[in-house]
């Protein structure tokens, strides 16, 4: 019998097996015209990773997406505090943020060009546009909907509007505001890797695009690996930290 301690990583053990499998077999049907085998693929991303020139292309790739993440989330977390606090405010401007949100974010690319030029600032800014409203959406919502009993003994204590913040808000909107975080995590990573796919002369994003462009399919999957492998292990650790949170408050 397995330890229920250990059934977790188990069961992402199996899961790992089975797509390594299912990689294989559609490895098998589509050729290597069109992917690469999986023990392949990490031979080539092992190569990969001893090259200077990938190593920069990952610095400027990290560089961009840490800085569209500090912006979607500070600036997320900003809107929603206001927006919260203030129900009338919430009920006119939430239409405005869902309905930028539905909208294809490639096509403000040429406006973020024209405004920020190629490189280094466009990227952040194309992620940043991407992460910020579900996290302003999430931190509205908790803000709008804490428990009153909250507000009215934060009035009867005549907390200053910092420790208001601090001491009662934050704690209580917490799980609500870390799922923003976890979903803008994941649009900012998209943004960014967008941005440089389309208007960059770095970067793995602008890597990839090369790579298509040339039908140089190993480094194709090779670069794809490298951004699933970072994806799925944040957005795990980050799933984990999120379904602790909520329970603690159920």
């Amino acid at each position: 019998m397995i330890a229920k301690s250990w059934q977790p990583a188990v069961n992402g053990l199996i899961v790992i097996a089975m797509l390594l499998a299912a990689w294989q077999l559609l490895f098998e049907f589509a050729g290597r015209q069109a992917m690469t085998a999986p023990v392949e693929t990490f031979r080539y991303l092992a190569q990969l990773l001893t090259t200077d020139a990938f190593w920069g292309h990952l610095a400027e790739t990290s560089r961009a997406f840490l800085f569209a993440l500090l912006l979607a989330v500070v600036l997320g977390l900003v809107i929603g505090f206001l927006l919260g606090a203030h129900r009338f405010s919430s009920e006119v401007f939430e239409p405005v943020l869902v309905a930028f949100y539905s909208v294809p974010k490639i096509t403000l690319y040429p406006i973020i060009l024209l405004a920020f030029g190629l490189g280094l600032p466009a990227k952040i800014a194309f992620g940043t546009i991407h992460g910020i409203v579900p996290v302003a959406i999430f931190t509205m919502a908790a803000v709008r909907n804490l428990s009153p009993i909250l507000l009215k003994t934060a009035r009867v204590l005549r907390l200053p509007p910092k420790d208001l913040v601090v001491a009662v808000l934050l704690p209580a909107a917490l799980p609500e505001i870390f799922t923003g975080i976890r979903i803008g995590f994941a649009l900012t990573l998209i943004g960014t890797l967008l941005g440089e796919m389309f208007g960059a002369q770095r970067g793995l994003g602008y890597l990839l695009m090369t790579a298509i462009g040339l039908q140089n399919v190993p480094l194709i999957m090779a670069v794809t690996l490298l951004i699933v492998l970072f994806a799925a292990s944040v957005s795990t650790f980050l799933t984990i930290i999120d379904h602790r949170l909520h329970r603690r408050v159920s």
